[in-house]
């Protein structure tokens, strides 16, 4: 079985247009790859983390505290048991906290784009979340210009529809498993909804991705590895050129599943007012145009997150 490529992001500056291919052919086949010489540095990952940790571990009662009802949990924090999968039974065995963007002064996106919340109970909870989600946003920006150029777009194509855009840092935990009548599944099988997702140091193995032959295949990424893969927005945009792939986070086996894991995946968002309308160089006599209704970012946000029961 042939395995989920990761490349150097430096030989974008320095072995262009091999890089490009190379990514472009990995997304193509898989809608993941593995990212690394990115340049994001430890200490800012495993600062981001060790907040993380310490606010998870905070009483249910203070963080409840940061619990919007009626939100969508779009800031802030989601609990336990919230959710839930597409088409899927059982909630996701998971709670989490929202950092999205900090938008400017008198922004036009003010009414869509709440503004953050910050646990007071953690010293550097905000210098931390907010400098991975610029570091992440910013990489996630580079990605997009090897994907552009791949598909024979401007390097620049996505910059001014991805600056305001909604996304959002989601640092999650995953509580140790102490029941055998749990489904074995942290995370049900899913797609990701925005344009690119970027993963940074998950903390442990359970992340699978399914190939086109409909096996699950295993994707841990080494420490100094960002795992990227295409979101639902771009596949629409792109005509399915780029592939969003089915994925899920299994319970490890054994004495494994009765730790914790945290992972921390920024959700590369377009600007709300971005209509995904597949792209003309997308749509070819063999990928004949796949979607005839408009819609923006923002309508297809509201709509999947009804799916998947968060509003």
């Amino acid at each position: 079985m042939s395995a989920i490529p990761t490349l150097d992001i430096r030989r974008y500056d320095t072995d262009r247009d091999a890089f490009v291919r190379e990514l472009g052919a990995a997304y193509r086949e898989w809608g993941f790859a593995g990212i690394r010489g990115h340049g994001i540095s430890n200490e800012l990952i495993d600062g981001a983390y060790e907040r993380f940790r310490q606010f998870f571990a905070l009483p249910a009662e203070t963080k409840m505290k940061y619990h919007l009802k009626g939100t969508g949990g779009a800031r802030g924090y989601t609990p336990f048991g919230v959710e839930t999968a597409k088409d899927s039974r059982y909630p996701d065995l998971k709670e989490f906290w929202h950092v999205g963007r900090e938008l400017p002064e008198g922004s036009k996106f003010a009414d869509v784009m709440a503004p953050n919340l910050w646990p007071v109970e953690v010293p550097g909870f905000r210098d931390y979340a907010y400098g991975l989600y610029t570091a992440l946003d910013a990489l996630g920006s580079r990605v997009l210009r090897a994907l552009a150029l791949h598909i024979g777009l401007p390097e620049t194509f996505f910059e001014d529809k991805t600056n305001l855009g909604n996304s959002i840092l989601r640092p999650i935990h995953y509580p140790p498993i102490t029941s055998p009548d749990v489904p074995n599944v942290r995370a049900g099988a899913h797609e990701d909804i925005n344009f690119i997702t970027l993963l940074v140091g998950a903390s442990a193995a359970g992340l699978e991705v399914k190939s086109r032959a409909g096996e699950w295949v295993p994707f841990t990424a080494d420490a100094d590895t960002i795992v990227v893969n295409i979101g639902d927005m771009l596949q629409r945009l792109t005509n399915h050129v780029y592939p969003s792939t089915t994925h899920r986070v299994t319970n490890p086996p054994g004495e494994a599943a009765r730790k914790p894991r945290y992972s921390v995946p920024f959700f590369l968002h377009p600007n709300p007012d971005v209509v995904l309308d597949p792209l003309d160089s997308c749509v070819t006599a063999d990928n004949p145009r796949r979607y005839d209704t408009s819609i923006t970012a923002h309508e297809y946000l509201l709509e999947r997150l009804r799916e998947i029961k968060l509003v």
